[in-house]
């Protein structure tokens, strides 16, 4: 017989055409609404994300309750992963290892023993070394669980069923915070004091229109487990919880210790939030070793249990707080902790949320909980009602109701029909055991009905009035108070406010012993610090073909500011110029100068000081000396000019000065008022004196009463006070100077 073909087969199914841009948009919105509901930020209500509220969960059906005994992390781990959360052990590991540090959590979730860790930055134990419990504060977050307080919904595969949020009678968002990174959003909320926060909600309670600024009289800042100083404003602190965005400068907390002979040491009891001590002493010894922390001498760690870092300063001169300083602006000693209360409001929206905002979502969720925790005690009293109700009748006619059981094939139908009952009350007398019939008295059963139809009374009030609700709610947050109150050793408040002092110094400077020298540049541009105030300066001696140009009078703590004909000022330290011994070195291997130019003025800096400076084209303003501090070398363009213009003068104004006096090449002077000069930072300037031949030769600032001195070139001083026929306005051309001028037009 033939072997029959097989049936053909099936055409495939059409294939439907979709755009790949719609395609990829669908996919990665759904992938980002996982990532932001599921993974990445916490619920406003409880505070917590999916694979914390389903540690505290599974924990809870281990029955790890804080005083039973401790059971294995592995075997946690293990029930989490495989009933609730198909992710990766060891991050569910890590998950719970962070609510069990207190140096992590402010009020930790999980009560561990073992090796979770330290604030070195050394992790945790593997899970199958360690073992954890449930701390009271997560007792808290799962009270009334079982009461229908919240939604259940099931889990990944549908054999189980996990609650959605927890009941929440602890303030968890703000008491211990929380960080995520989700798909183009991100949350970042420090920890809080549970007293402040429930003061707080409190006075929300009392007065729901209060203002974020009358709640953060209550919460002052965060209050992070590693203590430290928050160093903000109360403006900044206020902004930043009015609108749900900022941050917090924290520093570490530290004191003075003296030492013999004189000396002493400072000691860190207290480091910034989430900052690993071992990695801390590292970078402080590695800036040390670069020579970056001029003032620090040496560090080491005597921590035991507790943060105990001491710095040792490299003199005994140095002021502790411009070391602090200095360790401030280069290490994590000091951090910024941002605030971005970005979370899901309701469980399903993500918004930024004001200070006011999270406190009336937790007060809401309260009072959602307690409405329906009632009406579950509700459905259990009418339940029992109705079977108290039952077991009445059937104590009543027990002899008869034995005997319809003894005898009927169906007794649960003739049971309702003889005595009028409920299917629920027919079910309670045919399941009732023989030994419970002794129990059924009267007296008893009616004792029990009572309380159940009081308590229920009281139940349908509190449900009928929200000021009873409000009322429960807040016994609730006042007992939560008083169990973690700032006279307890966790409720106790352990990061503290300050001011930062203000500091503004050169560290480098600091480290600088301030010693007399004398500054010398010669006309080829080799420059030298001699030391000392030199008196004769004909001592000095140069290069072949060389000549001194520049003697000037300085300390090494001092900056040394150069002025060239480009217009731009150069700044050195005074403390870095070569020895007084040979020629010195060229000052453009310290600067950028061009070849071209030539240095027109060379002095040391005075803070608050102002300068005059002009251009051969006659231009000029007056410049703060501040301003023309160089931090490159670059230099800093001042004066702006333009070839064949450059610049010719730059001289000090007294700080008694009312009057200018230029000189130009045609040997020409004008007096004018200073105030007729702008004071800029950088620029062109305004024409100082008007010229038909040549340009400008010389200025200065002068008090007129005092009179205008030069010298000539003999060395003669000359002083004139009578100076009438040359006052005139800025810009005019001026007049043949008073007998005796010097012929080279320089005063």
């Amino acid at each position: 017989m033939a072997k029959r073909d097989s049936a053909p087969p099936a055409p495939p199914a059409p294939i439907e055409g979709i755009e790949l841009k719609t395609a990829l948009e669908e996919r990665y919105l759904a992938y980002a609404l996982s990532t932001i509901m599921h993974r990445a930020l916490p619920d406003v209500r409880d505070g917590l994300k999916p694979v914390h509220r389903r540690l505290l969960h599974v924990m809870r059906l281990l029955r790890l309750d804080p005083n039973t005994a401790f059971k294995k992390s592995a075997k946690i781990v293990g029930d989490v992963m495989g009933g609730y959360h198909p992710h990766g052990d060891q991050a569910i590991y890590e998950a719970m290892v962070r609510l069990a540090q207190d140096f992590s959590s402010r009020y930790p979730l999980v009560d561990g023993q073992g090796n979770f860790g330290n604030i070195d930055g050394d992790g945790a134990a593997a899970y199958r070394y360690t073992e954890a419990r449930l701390t009271e504060v997560a007792r808290l977050l799962l009270q009334d669980l079982e009461e229908a307080t919240v939604d259940f919904r099931p889990n990944y595969d549908g054999t189980l069923e996990e609650p959605i949020v927890l009941p929440g009678a602890f303030p968890n968002l703000l008491a211990n915070g929380a960080t995520g990174i989700a798909v183009g959003m991100a949350t970042s909320i420090p920890p809080h004091n549970v007293a402040e926060i429930c003061d707080a909600a409190l006075h929300l309670i009392k007065t729901p229109g209060a203002g974020v600024e009358k709640l953060c009289q209550f919460v002052i800042g965060p209050d992070f487990p590693t203590g430290g100083i928050v160093i903000d404003s109360r403006e900044d602190i206020v902004n930043a919880y009015r609108t749900g965005r900022g941050g917090f400068r924290l520093r570490a907390k530290w004191e003075k210790e003296d030492l013999p002979r004189g000396g002493w040491q400072l000691v860190i009891t207290e480091i910034p939030y989430l900052v690993q001590k071992s990695r801390l002493i590292e970078r402080i010894a590695e800036l040390l070793t670069d020579k970056k922390l001029t003032l620090l001498g040496d560090v080491r760690d005597e921590s035991a249990e507790d943060v105990r870092i001491v710095l040792e300063p490299k003199s005994r001169n140095t002021e502790p707080d411009l070391l602090m300083e200095q360790l401030f602006r280069n290490t994590e000693l000091e951090s910024r902790i941002s605030l971005n209360m970005n979370v899901l409001s309701g469980g399903k929206v993500p918004r930024v949320m004001s200070l006011k905002d999270v406190l009336r979502e937790w007060l809401d969720h309260r009072r959602e909980v307690l409405q329906r925790k009632s009406q579950h005690r509700l459905d259990e009293i009418a339940r029992r009602l109705e079977i108290l109700g039952g077991y009445l009748i059937a104590y009543l006619n027990i002899d008869e109701v034995i005997k319809i059981i003894r005898e009927e094939d169906e007794p649960k139908p003739a049971l309702m029909k003889r005595f009028k009952l409920s299917d629920v009350q027919a079910e309670a007398i045919l399941n009732l055991r023989l030994r419970a019939l002794r129990r059924l008295e009267e007296m008893q059963i009616k004792t029990e009905h009572d309380d159940l139809v009081k308590e229920q009374a009281g139940l349908k009030g509190l449900l009928g009035s929200e000021e009873k609700q409000w009322n429960s709610v807040s016994d609730d947050i006042r007992a939560l108070k008083e169990t973690f109150s700032k006279k307890t050793p966790l409720g106790k408040r352990r990061t503290e406010f300050a001011e930062a002092p203000e500091i503004e110094a050169d560290f480098d400077a600091v480290m600088i012993e301030k010693e007399p020298v004398t500054v010398v540049l010669s006309d080829k541009g080799w420059i030298r610090a001699m030391k000392g105030h030199l008196e004769d300066t004909n001592t000095l001696t140069y290069k072949e073909g060389d000549e001194g140009k520049f003697v000037v009078k300085a300390q090494t703590t001092d900056k040394i500011m150069l002025f060239s004909s480009s217009g731009k000022f150069f700044t050195l330290d005074a403390s870095k110029l070569p020895g007084g011994r040979g020629n010195g070195e060229p000052v453009r291997l310290m600067a950028d100068i061009d070849a071209a130019d030539t240095i027109v003025a060379l002095f040391p800096l005075v803070p608050g000081t102002k300068l005059l400076v002009a251009s051969t084209e006659g231009d000029g303003f007056v410049v703060p000396a501040d301003e023309c501090v160089a931090t490159t070398r670059k230099g800093k363009q001042v004066l702006n000019v333009k070839a064949p213009v450059e610049a010719i003068t730059c001289v000090e104004v007294p700080p008694d000065a009312d009057h200018v006096a230029t000189v130009g090449d045609n040997h020409k002077m004008l007096v004018f008022k200073l105030a007729e000069l702008p004071e800029m930072s950088r620029g062109k300037g305004v024409r100082l004196q008007k010229f038909k031949d040549g340009g400008l030769a010389d200025a200065r600032a002068f008090k007129l009463a005092s009179g205008m001195s030069w010298t000539d070139s003999s060395g003669r001083n000359f002083n004139v006070t009578e100076l009438a026929e040359w006052i005139g306005e800025r810009a005019q051309a001026g007049r043949l100077p008073p007998r005796g001028f010097p012929k080279n037009n320089k005063f």
